[in-house]
């Protein structure tokens, strides 16, 4: 047995459990917290690919790494966040998960350096089969339950285009999904590519260090400047209690994201407006507001990007930041030459470029040795798919806090296994009778990094528990308050027992 960097113990994971968590991440603690609280009975485990906790908030250590949803949505709702700070960096929503874990004594059900590789789902022994690769060594464990605590894209590999010349740079070119410890901008000139949520927190972030730090667009985004702390929540955690303040903190914020984003589809021309006359107040007077600051999409058609205390603005208005439009030619011996013509002087460029996307961790899935699809697949209630037993995942919202959506589907999941102890049910499948109905992607959202990867995961369908939706209200009402049996889900019972040691805790 040894010790990771965060102090938990690897150590292999071997027998049976009900539920098996891939991912320990915000999600899969999530998932563990609800088990431990509903489902007192109910065996779990928690595997995780790499050798630390916190998914994204532990891959990325590029500078100021940070949340672009407030804390008080973002943040669990059983779990009050206490800091001051509204948008929190990677260090303090690491030390929160780390407190949910030690709150709940979850250390003992974390595998770190476990790799699930594939998981077939015998229907005749109502388990999943689940082949994981530790030190080495690939083992395989059983479950009644698979869930999906993954994310949404590749820890191994970042979308990283083709630039020409650049085997001619001589400087040194750094992706931020892998930002290197040595890296040092010191009296540098630092070009980021991109315009995107890590473009406008590395600008600022490298600003009071580097020469100059220019950040180099195709086309630009919305940009929202936010306040860092929360006045209300502040206000209201001085004068109630902790919990109290922290319920009423969160839905003020569901609310107002609600509002902000369905004005945004509804008003859009009203909504551009308004960005930018925050922009134009923010910036320099006489500053191109609409060549960087104004995108040819309407609010929420792809993500808002939230700058602190408006950060990205005053690294602008410095002079230490500047923002270029325009396409690149080519990369350059001393940095990048633009289609317009102009020539950008670099000695470290970094290609905020985007995530590459990779469905369910990229695990292999088959029911009785039959390898399934999952483009082909058809997602319900935002958290199974069609024709594959006993799988369930967690996925969040793509225009609002994405833990909202994991605190509901971790309750419904421990109501469906509720349900499935009480009627003595083994299996449970959702399953499409309308093949008529029409599909469209599951990630319906039009940003270049979905688009990209979109094809790969399932779909969506138009009507009824088929639809993914990106509402918490919705949701609210079909996770939580909506009963769980349902003519699309087919329950049964394994036509051979499970054997009484299956049921053992793993030890």
């Amino acid at each position: 047995m040894t010790t990771t960097r965060t102090g938990y113990a690897v150590r292999p994971l071997e027998g049976h459990v009900d539920v098996l968590i891939v991912g320990v991440g915000i999600s899969g603690i999530g998932m563990a917290h609800h088990l431990q609280e509903r489902r007192p009975g109910t065996s779990f485990a928690m595997v995780e690919a790499r050798t630390a906790i916190g998914g994204t908030w532990d891959l990325f250590t590029y500078p100021g790494i940070r949340s672009d949803s407030d804390l008080h949505t973002f943040g669990y709702e059983f779990k009050p966040w206490t800091s001051k700070n509204a948008i929190a960096d990677a260090a303090e929503i690491l030390d929160y998960l780390h407190e949910v874990i030690e709150d709940d004594g979850l250390a003992p059900r974390i595998h770190l350096a476990h790799r699930v590789v594939r998981a077939d789902f015998d229907t005749t022994r109502a388990r999943w089969d689940v082949v994981i690769e530790h030190d080495g060594v690939e083992r395989t464990v059983t479950c009644r339950l698979l869930f999906g605590a993954t994310g949404y894209y590749d820890y191994e590999q970042a979308h990283a285009p083709d630039f020409p010349g650049s085997e001619e740079f001589g400087g040194r070119i750094v992706h931020p999904q892998f930002w290197p410890d040595d890296l040092d901008v010191t009296g540098r000139q630092v070009v980021v590519i991109g315009s995107g949520a890590t473009a406008v927190t590395l600008i600022p972030a490298l600003a009071p260090d580097a020469a100059h730090v220019t950040m180099l667009q195709r086309s630009p985004s919305y940009v929202m400047p936010l306040p860092k702390q929360d006045p209300i929540a502040n206000g209201l955690s001085r004068l109630l209690p902790e919990r109290t303040a922290y319920r009423l903190t969160r839905r003020l914020n569901i609310g107002r994201q609600r509002l902000i984003y369905r004005a945004s589809q509804r008003y859009p021309r009203q909504v551009r407006r308004l960005v930018r006359s925050l922009n134009v107040k923010a910036l320099p007077e006489g500053y191109d507001v609409d060549t960087h600051f104004n995108p040819t999409y309407d609010p929420w058609d792809q993500r808002l990007c939230v700058v602190p205390d408006g950060d990205l603005f005053a690294a602008i208005s410095s002079g230490r930041a500047s923002v270029v439009t325009d396409h690149i030619a080519r990369f350059t011996e001393d940095g990048i030459e633009l289609v317009s013509g102009r020539h950008l002087p670099a000695d470290v460029i970094v290609t905020a470029t985007g995530l590459k996307l990779l469905p369910l961790g990229g695990i292999a899935l088959s029911v009785d040795g039959e390898p399934a699809d999952l483009s082909s697949s058809v997602v319900y209630k935002s958290c199974m798919l069609s024709g594959l037993p006993n799988l369930a995942f967690a996925f969040g919202y793509t225009n609002a806090s994405w833990t909202l959506k994991v605190d509901l589907v971790c309750e419904f999941v421990c109501r469906l296994l509720a349900y499935m102890e009480e009627h003595g049910h083994d299996i449970v499948t959702p399953v499409l009778d309308d093949t008529a109905m029409e599909t469209r992607p599951m990630l319906d959202f039009p940003a270049g990094y979905i688009l990209r990867a979109v094809a790969d995961f399932p779909r969506q369908g138009t009507s009824g528990p088929w639809t993914v939706e990106m509402d918490y209200r919705t949701d609210h009402a079909r996770l939580r308050r909506g009963p769980v049996p349902d003519p699309a889900l087919r329950f049964a019972t394994a036509s051979g027992g499970l054997p009484a040691a299956d049921r053992d805790l793993v030890r």
